[in-house]
């Protein structure tokens, strides 16, 4: 049976508050402009009737990792947040996510950017996600094939790469992941010269509830929190 949380409201509110303080003592650390971070909400274990709640405690931008999940959820909230798609995105699910998310993460298949080129009605920002970790469990473009994949979804217009999403390994320290958002960087910047007037990579989707201050010192421009705020 799947965990879920029933996030109380003023809880959430108090632990939002401290993780945008640490977001912003990090962004600072690092010699960054703290409003250039994002913290999304990871609502995979909160229920659709409870989202509300979310919204309540202030938060408004949430990603979701299932596509059913999505369409259930933005059926009862559509309004009242900015939704990203955060999961592994299979090709056949791509024409239910598409039309509402103003940002897909997960974008790691040939097949998915097809699938955006032949749905979406404009161009589509989206970010490309790297297995920065080449660990067989997850998944995500090898770091190895990263060059030849945007070759290749170059043939598509209608889809714009504008950063990347990465998950490390998962470490008890926090600081052995650094390495891991260091490299997702220095890629990120390397491409952003490679493929300057096609593609952007200024948004670093990186750090999550264990990992969150590391991310934000290395560059990340999203992190992606749950259970910190639960």
């Amino acid at each position: 049976m799947v965990r879920q949380f029933i996030p109380d409201a003023e809880k959430v509110r108090e632990q939002l508050a401290e993780v945008e303080d640490r977001v912003a003592d990090a962004a600072r650390v690092a010699g960054r402009d703290p409003g250039d971070v994002r913290v999304l909400v990871a609502t995979k274990y909160v229920s659709a009737e409870h989202l509300g709640a979310l919204h309540e405690a202030g938060v408004r931008l949430i990603g979701e990792n299932r596509a059913q999940d999505l369409v259930a959820k933005h059926e009862l909230h559509g309004e009242a947040f900015d939704w990203h798609f955060i999961g592994h995105l299979q090709s056949r699910k791509t024409r239910l996510v598409l039309p509402l998310v103003s940002l897909i993460h997960s974008v790691g298949s040939l097949s998915v950017v097809g699938e955006i080129e032949k749905r979406a009605a404009q161009v589509t920002d989206v970010l490309l996600e790297v297995n920065i970790g080449g660990e067989a469990s997850k998944s995500g473009v090898a770091l190895t094939e990263v060059d030849r994949f945007l070759e290749a979804a170059a043939a598509y217009p209608k889809v714009r790469f504008t950063g990347l999403m990465c998950m490390p390994p998962l470490f008890d320290d926090a600081e052995d992941a650094r390495p891991f958002f260091s490299r997702t960087r220095e890629l990120a910047e390397r491409l952003s010269t490679t493929w300057s007037g096609t593609y952007t990579f200024e948004q670093l989707s990186m750090g999550t509830s264990a990992d969150y201050e590391v991310a934000v010192r290395e560059g990340a421009t999203i992190i992606r929190v749950g259970s910190v705020l639960f």
